[in-house]
């Protein structure tokens, strides 16, 4: 696994009276690569015509970014594409395109292009960063001004930041709050002192209060959609699941040994297992009743490890709310919230899997979704690569 983590996430309030967005994010990381792709593109108007238009050229943009054209070449075929407004002349939709790629132990590299959306903000640590993006002017038929697509290279290392939002950020509170906007300057203070606060802060949690800040200054009730979107390069957070015991008794002892060296959280998923960690260890198991519900066992606590849950059932059920991305905020305070919130706060995950078979598990009465083992952590690998960018790794004892 990479010394480096690209976190990325973004968090997004439609405008006041819609059920779907004109902002439309796309994130995805192409299959056997370093190379990681975001594009916001914002719709003109909003509702459904906003969202098919920004739609439209959002998945346009990331297609052709995962190709061999150039970046630029890509973002002038896109807007040569999209038709211009006749009733305003302006565009149908805007957009900005960061292709980041890791090609070393230390940095990650970006190639930014904007399309007249707010331009996009960097920061080293709390320190906010400046820059001359490279201007190309286009000529389309129709459009009612000079139209310029922005070009920009940019080096992130451990610690730096790039902030892309939609012009809900930083036209909020315009006419009310504030008489001109929120805007850029604004929206870089307000960032700067967050990470101030709290330099390790992620990027969901930071764009979720930049985006809770531009709901606050319209007085919440958002006159256009409001996204916000933040990549975090930072040493990444490591977590090992251990789920089943090992094929044969005398590597009980081995599998103790990798908890207790493995540096980042540490769960164990299951009884029998959860026993054998127990016995080497000499740590005694004791069931959390603070942390439970109808729906699966609670959770034991152990010294040395910091999640242990019953197996099957509780996989299951981790699995499927991975599956649908559901918020923990959502979840009962029982052993699924508690899987699901060290997965969400882990950039890398080591799975380490015991091969014996558990006569229990060969009830014709247990419920087919609970599948075996090794179904259930290849839906949870699955899960996390792809629907939160995550790295994961197995191992078999």
């Amino acid at each position: 696994m990479n010394n480096v983590f690209i976190d990325v996430d973004y968090a997004q309030i439609y405008k006041h009276g819609q059920k779907i967005g004109g902002d439309v994010f796309l994130l995805s990381r192409k299959p056997d690569s370093n190379q990681i792709v975001c594009t916001l593109s914002d719709g003109l108007g909003s509702g459904v015509k906003a969202n098919v238009l920004a739609s439209l050229t959002a998945r346009m943009a990331h297609k052709l970014s995962f190709s061999d054209m150039d970046l630029t070449h890509s973002a002038k075929l896109i807007m040569n594409t999209l038709p211009v407004c006749k009733e305003r002349k302006i565009s149908y939709a805007t957009f900005t395109i960061a292709d980041l790629r890791h090609n070393s132990d230390e940095d990650v590299q970006v190639n930014l292009v904007e399309y007249d959306n707010p331009s996009a903000l960097v920061f080293h640590g709390s320190e906010p960063e400046y820059w001359e993006s490279e201007k190309i002017d286009l000529m389309r038929e129709g459009a009612f001004k000079k139209e310029v697509l922005g070009r920009s290279h940019l080096n992130l290392t451990i610690g730096s930041r790039l902030l892309i939002f939609s012009d809900g950020v930083t036209q909020a509170g315009m006419g009310k709050a504030l008489p001109l906007g929120w805007r850029l300057k604004g929206v870089r203070t307000y960032a700067q002192e967050l990470i101030e606060q709290n330099p390790d802060i992620s990027s969901h949690d930071l764009s979720y209060a930049i985006v809770q800040k531009a709901h606050t200054l319209d007085r919440l009730s958002a006159k256009d959609d409001i996204t916000c979107m933040v990549v975090y390069v930072r040493k990444p957070r490591r977590t090992l699941v251990v789920t089943g015991p090992p094929f044969v008794p005398e590597h009980d002892q081995l599998l103790v040994e990798k908890i207790k060296q493995f540096e980042g959280k540490r769960i164990v998923s299951g009884g029998t297992t959860a026993q054998i960690v127990s016995r080497i260890l000499g740590s005694p198991l004791k069931v959390d009743m603070k942390c439970w519900s109808p729906d699966v066992p609670p959770c034991s606590v152990m010294e040395g490890v910091d999640l242990v849950t019953e197996g099957m059932l509780t996989l299951s059920k981790v699995a499927v709310a991975l599956e649908q991305k559901k918020s923990s905020l959502t979840l009962a305070n029982d052993a699924v919230k508690k899987f699901i919130e060290v997965m969400q706060d882990s950039d890398q995950v080591h799975f380490i899997v015991g091969t014996k078979i558990n006569e229990a598990h060969q009830d014709p009465n247990i419920p087919v979704e609970i599948g075996i083992r090794r179904t259930l952590i290849g839906r949870l690998r699955k899960a996390l690569e792809e629907k939160y960018l995550k790295e994961t790794s197995l191992e078999y004892m």
